[in-house]
């Protein structure tokens, strides 16, 4: 959650708070892309909790003990830091291990298909929902973000393109039943047009965009080849 303090009208502030929710909040089974209109039904704890605080969030606003928005991120990739044991942690560990010369393990098949931001997007989404004119968002105060849908195959594909093919033949296959059926539930593709009528927008186009932003802002620039 992030903390601010917005001018409203006149010289008045009230405290702004921006909820990092979850795509997390939808649950199987899926239209071709998600739209504004899609119900949130969902299917873990993780998501449930989400929804409870989107659901508070809103409730909270109406009565006016806050200003709040909440923001459902797209799964973060290429993600910075160590390797840890989040479910969908291969998405971005297939990518950055191989950039940093690791040998990096795909638990999943290739034509699995995800929702995906970078960093420095999610960076401009929340100060974007911290500025933004809550009149103009109304009581529907929780909403997804925009993103790039892409399978595990186009992430590799664009690893190849932008760092080769040794880089990207550090990533192993290692098949793991139970994270490909939590990864079978998770939402794929969005169509997220009310946000970007809000002024929501993304860093990149492509997954290659994903991958070099990633070497420009966390790698300096360089990578093993």
């Amino acid at each position: 959650m992030l903390f601010d303090a917005v001018r409203l009208a006149g010289d008045a502030y009230k405290p702004r708070l921006v909820f990092t929710s979850s795509i997390a909040v939808f649950g199987a089974p899926y239209p071709a892309a998600i739209g504004d209109e899609f119900f949130s039904t969902p299917l873990s704890s993780y998501g449930t909790q989400k929804a409870i605080g989107e659901l508070l969030l809103a409730d909270y606003s109406r009565r006016g003990f806050m200003d709040a928005i909440g923001i459902r991120l797209p799964t973060i990739c290429v993600r910075p830091g160590l390797p840890n044991k989040a479910a969908s942690g291969f998405f971005s560990g297939i990518l950055r291990e191989p950039l940093a010369g690791e040998e990096a393990i795909l638990p999943v098949e290739e034509d699995v298909r995800h929702w995906h931001a970078s960093p420095r997007s999610a960076v401009g989404f929340l100060v974007h929902a911290a500025t933004i004119d809550t009149q103009a968002v109304g009581p529907r105060r929780n909403l997804t973000m925009p993103g790039l849908s892409a399978t595990v195959g186009e992430q590799i594909a664009a690893l190849k393109r932008v760092a080769g093919e040794k880089v990207a033949s550090r990533i192993r296959r290692e098949p793991d039943p139970f994270i490909k059926g939590i990864v079978a539930g998770w939402p794929r593709n969005f169509e997220a047009r009310r946000v970007l009528e809000l002024g929501f927008t993304t860093a990149e186009k492509t997954f290659d965009d994903i991958i070099r932003i990633h070497i420009d802002d966390e790698l300096g620039g360089k990578f093993v080849a």
